[in-house]
């Protein structure tokens, strides 16, 4: 997986972009030149301003652990300047159990406007699975902007999002009152504390992943070209042994009129003990001249909305974060802790040919599974499963039920309800962050 950076675009994916007349190269931060022209053409995908050079230069110091590809098309007016882009890397997904598995995380998958609808999204894509196949690496994750577009490649929504909005005037709180202590920190010190306390808490929800070292600085408003940092508040909260167990950060917006319905934004909120949870929800829904707080990237099922008496003072709206692929599915099934044990037939189909086949699933009491390869027919006692890849994938973190995916018709089985069970999982997967 070392060599994950340097592998040069597939056989099939130059074939099929060399018939558009594109070249696909692989672009290095080492090359200034080269990695400023990719970067601003990932910018513009993403609907962002021309980059300026002290923005180019950061995104330098923080990209160099991605796999970056450019594709070219020799007869642009700027032919050093790419069409398209896709970067990769490797990242360990937590998976249901309280284990990391690598994968693959896809980003900046982008195609400019003058050359769309000739399948050069789909080169890069499918190119990028069949890298990530050929290295052992069991899924694919990735973020999208659009949700229409993945399915097609075996991506299935596995961690939803839900972006909570409270009115502080109606949520009094009722949960509990930690002994410890919040106090504010400078940004600086919340960016030296963040790494260790999600390295502390991340293999506990399924769906989170490794955090790429450059987005500390972003979620801090730390980075040395970024606007308005001053925004960003930090605080902390120490346990009463002095540890500090976890650590938020926020943003608040003035009401100018009536300046005491500001709108304040957790930019970032990490706890490592149900105390310190608790103590900083507390603490931000009682911000002073605050009417209304917002959070964005939290768990479709938030404690702190049982943290207060109105529930009907919190609005959560739910919406597709976390992708998920399944690229190997016997190494991928047997990473993960299922909810009960029994027996699944799995016939898996894929329309990318990687994951194609049919797989018997023992669950045992202590919820670890067994895959094996059937042929003929299936056990007496297995339940039948028939799926595509992308249903497989959606349901791999326990996000959503097979049984759902049953009455929807995108799931056949003999046993939706033993189905379910086995595949269930007791921890709502999130994801914390964009990539």
């Amino acid at each position: 997986m070392t060599s994950h950076s340097t592998a040069a675009p597939d056989a099939a994916m130059r074939e099929a972009l060399a018939e558009l007349g594109l070249e696909p190269r692989l672009v290095s931060t080492n090359d200034a030149e080269a990695f400023e022209a990719w970067l601003q053409v990932a910018a513009r995908g993403f609907l962002d301003q021309e980059l300026n050079a002290e923005q180019v230069g950061s995104a330098r110091d923080r990209l160099g652990y991605r796999r970056l590809v450019g594709v070219h098309d020799p007869f642009a007016p700027v032919p050093n300047s790419p069409v398209a882009t896709i970067a990769s890397w490797i990242a360990e997904l937590t998976v249901p159990g309280g284990r990391g598995i690598p994968s693959s995380a896809i980003s900046a998958v982008t195609v400019a406007p003058t050359h769309t609808r000739r399948g050069i999204g789909r080169a890069m894509v499918e190119g990028e699975l069949r890298l990530a196949a050929s290295e052992g690496v069991p899924v694919a994750v990735l973020t999208v902007s659009e949700s229409t577009l993945y399915g097609r490649y075996g991506f299935g929504p596995a961690a939803l999002a839900g972006s909570l909005k409270v009115d502080t005037k109606r949520a009094r709180w009722v949960g509990p009152v930690a002994q410890g202590r919040v106090d504010y920190i400078p940004r600086e010190h919340a960016r030296e504390l963040l790494p260790e306390l999600h390295e502390r808490v991340r293999l506990n929800s399924p769906g989170e992943l490794e955090m790429p070292g450059g987005h500390w600085d972003v979620i801090a408003g730390t980075r040395p070209d970024a606007k308005d940092s001053g925004k960003h508040r930090a605080a902390q909260y120490t346990d009463p042994a002095g540890e500090v167990r976890g650590v938020a950060l926020y943003s608040v917006a003035a009401n100018h009129e009536d300046f005491t319905k500001a709108t304040a934004t957790v930019t970032y909120l990490v706890a490592e003990t149900p105390e310190a949870y608790a103590a900083l929800w507390r603490f931000l829904l009682q911000l002073p001249l605050v009417g209304e707080l917002r959070a964005n990237l939290q768990s479709v099922d938030e404690p702190v909305r049982w943290m207060i008496d109105d529930q009907r003072a919190a609005t959560v709206t739910v919406v597709d974060h976390q992708y998920v692929r399944i690229i190997h599915v016997p190494v991928a099934l047997q990473a993960r802790t299922f909810g009960a044990p029994g027996a699944l037939a799995l016939d898996v189909s894929d329309p990318q040919g990687l994951a194609t086949g049919r797989w018997i699933l023992r669950v045992d009491d202590q919820g670890a599974g067994t895959v094996t390869p059937w042929e003929d027919e299936a056990p007496a006692d297995a339940v039948a499963v028939r799926l595509g890849i992308t249903e497989l994938s959606a349901a791999y973190l326990g996000g959503v039920s097979l049984a759902t995916l049953a009455a929807a018709g995108r799931v056949q089985t003999t046993d939706a309800s033993s189905a379910t069970r086995i595949f269930s999982w007791h921890v709502t997967p999130r994801l914390s962050f964009w990539y």
